[in-house]
C-alpha cells in the first residue's frame, strides 16, 4: 500500500512512460503475491512423514537467517523486489545490494520498508560499487545465504569461494522462478522433528 501510494514517484525515478508504469505495477503485484504465501508456506513445503512407531514425524521449513541479496541491474526496481519478497516471505532478514547503475528506486524502496510495519533492521538496502561490496557480503560470518541473481558468472564464482569459508549457500535462481514459492524455499532450511502421540 505504501509503494502504491508513491507510484508516481517510482514511475518518475524509472524514467517515466509505459514501461516504467508496467514495472511499478509488476513490483506491487509481486509484493501482494508473496504476502499471500506467508501463511501457506508450512503447508506447501512442510510434510508429515510416515513412520512406524508411536510418534509423529514432521519436516518443516525454517528461515535461514540473514540473506544477502544481489539485485539485478535491470530492471532496477522489479529485479530487487523479485529478490527481496521471497527472502522476506520466508521469514529471513535481508541485506540487499541495489542496482549499481540505477540505485535511486531501490533507495526509495528502502525508505518505504524502513517506515512500514517491518521491524527495524529486517530489510536493509545498500548502494555502492559491487566490486567493493561483494567480497564483504560473501565473507561476512553473520550472513547465512546469498541470492546472487544480479551477479555475473565470475562474481558468483568469487562469492562461492568466499562463502565456502563460512559454509553459506549461494543461490542463483533462473529468471523463470521470479514468482514461485520455490524461490522462497531456496532460502530456507528444513527441520525434521519428532513428537510422541498423546493418549
Amino acid at each position: 500500500e505504501m509503494m502504491d501510494g508513491r507510484r508516481s514517484e517510482f514511475v518518475a525515478l524509472l524514467g517515466g512512460g509505459r514501461g516504467a508504469r508496467r514495472e511499478v505495477e509488476a513490483a506491487i503485484e509481486t509484493w501482494v503475491w508473496y504476502a499471500g504465501w506467508t501463511d501457506k508456506l508450512h503447508q506447501f513445503a512442510g510434510t508429515v512423514n510416515p513412520v512406524a512407531g508411536p510418534y509423529f514425524n514432521f519436516t518443516l521449513p525454517e528461515p535461514v537467517g540473514v540473506v544477502g541479496v544481489v539485485a539485478p541491474e535491470e530492471p532496477a526496481l522489479l529485479g530487487l523486489v523479485r529478490r527481496l519478497a521471497p527472502a522476506l516471505c520466508g521469514g529471513n532478514t535481508v541485506v540487499a545490494l541495489a542496482s549499481e547503475s540505477k540505485p535511486l528506486p531501490a533507495l526509495v524502496l528502502g525508505e518505504i520498508l524502513a517506515t512500514s510495519d517491518f521491524p527495524a533492521g529486517v530489510a536493509n538496502v545498500l548502494s555502492g560499487f559491487r566490486k567493493e561490496l561483494l567480497p564483504w557480503l560473501g565473507a561476512h560470518l553473520d550472513v547465512n545465504a546469498i541470492d546472487a541473481a544480479g551477479c555475473t558468472h565470475e562474481q558468483v564464482a568469487d562469492l562461492e569461494r568466499a562463502a565456502a569459508e563460512s559454509v553459506k549457500r549461494v543461490v542463483k535462481l533462473p529468471a523463470g522462478e521470479a514468482l514461485s514459492p520455490h524461490a522462497v524455499t531456496a532460502l530456507m532450511e528444513f527441520k525434521t522433528v519428532w513428537h510422541p502421540i498423546g493418549v
